[in-house]
């Protein structure tokens, strides 16, 4: 399942980066909502809990991607990985039905949404993941903004 979120997400990200300044959908340009922090490889206590709010504005469809879920604008979230570890899972945790959508290090997009493990939650784990930026976007799959949340973050 995950490998088909991440060939769609390599065809849309043309689509974000031509749709996100003009209609205002994901830009990865723009300041994080809720911070940012460096995590190094091996980081410690893991996971990495950050407390946010879901929902957004935005109807990834309407910014030319094949997913479903609100998020906004700018991201929720941004944290620089030191990398090294054998896999990396960023997931949400929260009472909602949320998406998370990703763009890496190497500017690639992934998409979530109701993540084993995680109920309504959604979830992306990287083996072999990538040092450098990560832009995290805390969606929800209704329309709605507001909703708690934590963004979870740990390479076990």
């Amino acid at each position: 399942m995950l490998k088909k979120y991440i060939l769609a997400a390599a065809v849309a990200v043309g689509a974000v980066a031509a749709a996100g300044t003009a209609q205002a959908c994901p830009n990865y340009s723009l300041r994080a909502a809720f911070g940012t922090i460096n995590l190094p490889g091996g980081f410690l206590p893991d996971p990495y809990l950050r407390n946010v709010t879901a929902g957004g504005g935005y109807y990834l469809p309407n910014c030319g991607l094949n997913w479903g879920g609100w998020v906004a604008a700018a991201p929720d979230f941004q944290f620089t990985y030191g990398g090294g570890a054998a896999s990396l899972t960023l997931a949400i945790i929260s009472n909602a039905d949320t998406v998370l959508l990703i763009n890496d290090p190497n500017g690639q997009w992934f998409f979530s949404d109701d993540a084993p493990g995680f109920g309504l939650g959604a979830a992306v784990s990287f083996n072999r993941p990538i040092a450098g930026v990560y832009d995290i976007w805390i969606g929800t799959y209704n329309r709605a903004s507001g909703i708690p949340a934590q963004l979870y973050i740990s390479e076990r």
